[in-house]
Formats: C-alpha cells, sequence, structure tokens
C-alpha cells in the first residue's frame, strides 16, 4: 500500500480514533472518520479524562511500556493543540502516609524530592501544608477537551471526511481497509475486553489556584487534582472494576470530595459543576492491543491511558500499513 492510494476508513472518533486518524492522514492517506455522534461530548470516555501526560508517575503501577510511550504523548500533543501544560506533577502525601510517598519514589524514576520550601515555591497555595513530596518536572498535561476539539479542527483542515453513522467496522472491511477504535463499545466483538469504572468531578473554586496536576497519595484511594484554567479543577481517580452505570457511586463521592478538602480546606466551598461516570477500555494487564484480521484493524484496550498512549499506538497502526512493521503491541493470537 502507497500513501499516494491508501484509503482508510476509522471508526470511533475519540482520542484513540482521533490519534489514528491524524496518523495515517499524515503519511498520505485519504482518511474517513466514522462516528454516531457529530462532535466529541460526554458520550465518549475520553471526555471525562484527567488529561495528565504523566509517563513517569504511572510507573508506579503502570507496565513498562506506559512510561516509555508516554513519553511520546506530551511533544505529539503540543504540535496539535494550544492546550499543553509543561509545568510538571507533584506528588504529596499527608504526614502520617509519609510511607507512601516513599513507595511511590521507590516505583517510579524522573522525579526529584522537594521539601516544605519547594512545594511552597511550586505551588504557594500548598504552603505549609505539606512537608515533603515528589516533583516530576518533565510531565506535562492539557485540557481533553480543547485538545480533542483541536484534533477533530485540525483533521477537517487538512482533508479529513467525518461521517456521522451507527457503523460496523466488518461492513467497512469488507469493502476496504478498516481501523476499530470504538473503545469499550467494541465489547460485541473482543471478546477479552473489560470494564473499568472511571468517575470524576469538575469543581469550581476561585479560592484555590494551581498550575499542575497534584497526586495525593493514601494507601486506600489515591487521588488527583488537574488544573483547567479559569479556577476550574478536575478531580478523579477511583477505577472500579465492571461496566460503569449512570450514576457515581457515595464511596467515590465521599472519597474525592475528602481528598479535595485534605488536600486545601478551601475546597469545601467549591461548586460541583460536572460529575462525570464512565467505562474505560481494558484488557487484563491494561495494556493496548492492535489486532488484525484481514482489512480490518482494532485498536483498542487504552485504559486509563487515552491521551497518554494514543499517540504511540496510533504511529505503530500506520507504520503497520504503511510499511507492514509489526506493532510492539500487536496481539496475533485473537483476530
Amino acid at each position: 500500500m502507497t500513501p499516494n492510494t491508501a484509503s482508510v476508513t476509522v471508526i470511533g472518533a475519540g482520542v484513540a480514533g482521533l490519534c489514528t486518524a491524524r496518523a495515517l492522514l499524515d503519511r498520505g492517506a485519504q482518511v474517513t472518520v466514522i462516528d454516531r455522534h457529530a462532535a466529541p461530548g460526554p458520550h465518549a470516555c475520553s471526555w471525562w479524562a484527567g488529561g495528565m501526560l504523566a509517563p513517569f508517575c504511572e510507573g508506579e503501577s503502570a507496565e513498562e511500556p506506559v512510561v516509555r510511550l508516554g513519553q511520546e504523548a506530551a511533544d505529539w500533543w503540543a504540535r496539535r493543540t494550544g492546550s499543553v501544560q509543561r509545568c510538571g506533577s507533584l506528588v504529596i502525601s499527608p504526614a502520617r502516609d509519609r510511607a507512601e510517598l516513599a513507595r511511590f519514589a521507590k516505583r517510579t524514576t524522573g522525579h526529584s524530592t522537594v521539601d516544605q520550601n519547594a512545594i511552597a515555591a511550586l505551588e504557594p497555595d500548598l504552603a505549609g501544608r505539606f512537608t515533603s513530596g515528589l516533583y516530576f518536572a518533565q510531565e506535562a498535561h492539557l485540557s481533553p477537551r480543547t485538545a480533542l476539539a483541536d484534533l477533530r479542527a485540525g483533521l477537517v483542515a487538512d482533508g479529513c471526511t467525518f461521517q456521522i453513522a451507527d457503523a460496523r467496522p466488518e461492513d467497512h472491511a469488507a469493502r476496504g481497509l478498516a481501523i476499530d477504535c470504538r473503545g469499550f463499545a467494541a465489547r460485541d466483538a473482543i471478546a477479552d475486553l473489560r470494564g473499568v469504572k472511571g468517575e470524576m468531578l469538575i469543581l469550581s473554586c476561585p479560592d484555590v489556584s494551581l498550575s499542575r496536576p497534584i497526586r495525593l497519595l493514601h494507601p486506600r484511594a489515591p487521588l488527583y487534582i488537574v488544573p483547567r484554567g479559569d479556577s476550574i479543577f478536575m478531580l478523579g481517580a477511583t477505577m472500579i472494576e465492571g461496566r460503569a452505570g449512570p450514576h457515581i457511586t457515595a464511596r467515590a463521592l465521599l472519597q474525592l470530595l475528602s481528598a479535595a478538602y485534605a488536600l486545601h480546606p478551601a475546597f469545601a466551598e467549591a461548586e460541583v459543576i460536572e460529575v462525570g461516570v464512565d467505562s474505560r477500555p481494558a484488557f487484563a494487564d491494561n495494556l493496548p492491543r492492535i489486532r488484525r484480521n484481514g482489512n480490518l484493524i482494532r485498536l483498542n484496550g487504552l485504559f486509563r491511558h487515552g491521551f497518554l498512549l494514543a499517540p504511540a499506538a496510533a504511529r505503530m497502526v500506520a507504520d503497520l500499513i504503511f510499511d507492514n512493521q509489526m506493532p510492539e503491541v500487536m496481539d496475533e493470537t485473537a483476530a
């Protein structure tokens, strides 16, 4: 297949589908993206993402490929959206949970230890509240909704076609090359795909100012808060096995709000402006898979690393199509 003749249909316009469309378009393909919705919105798992481009922090619990491949993400997104902020990540814990901070440090790389004065210099509103932490200076974050909109707009400007339809990937593969990027919606065709429930809050709190994502460690419920600008913060991190229901659980709501208050008491006066619940697609090891059956390629299982791993996964799909290069995350044992 050559760049001049490649015509590819991408099914699914979440972060995986849009990144894949971008990678294919950059290689010269004629790309059509099909989705049931006209634009990114609350129906998509990626709409509720934290937006942390934090590969080194993810090393605390994720497999090695997440750390290595995730290091591509910040530069990739910076080329395509104006929402990337390169302010690093700050990991802290209450004094009683200092052992969690030591454990986190042992399991990760790319950080420096910061004391109370350094924390205050990084985040003045946290001055005097935490005595030690870890600073991951190379990490970044973005606004997921802005990034999706910018990515889609760039695709349209460069000639990608978008269609609104409830498409079956197998039907399009019968007529040409098709990429299934439907996320958890593809569970009807991917038997080993599971859903990991995510619950998050979006808060408005003019009394707190933060410049970077903060991870607050706790032995039972480690949580994070991500600034979105204009006094808006995204708070999340709960992961519950099983398909997401339409409402947040009482446990998650209590944990999220308690964590915000523990970070800064002013969050007690914050307004909860959105509550999000989604089901993140994942395989047993929480690593993505690329599977091929003739003209049908499936990319799925980004778990909670959508914005972090989608650029690398999309690059692998393009290399498979144009160079016949076997992707690192290729799964040849399943169609």
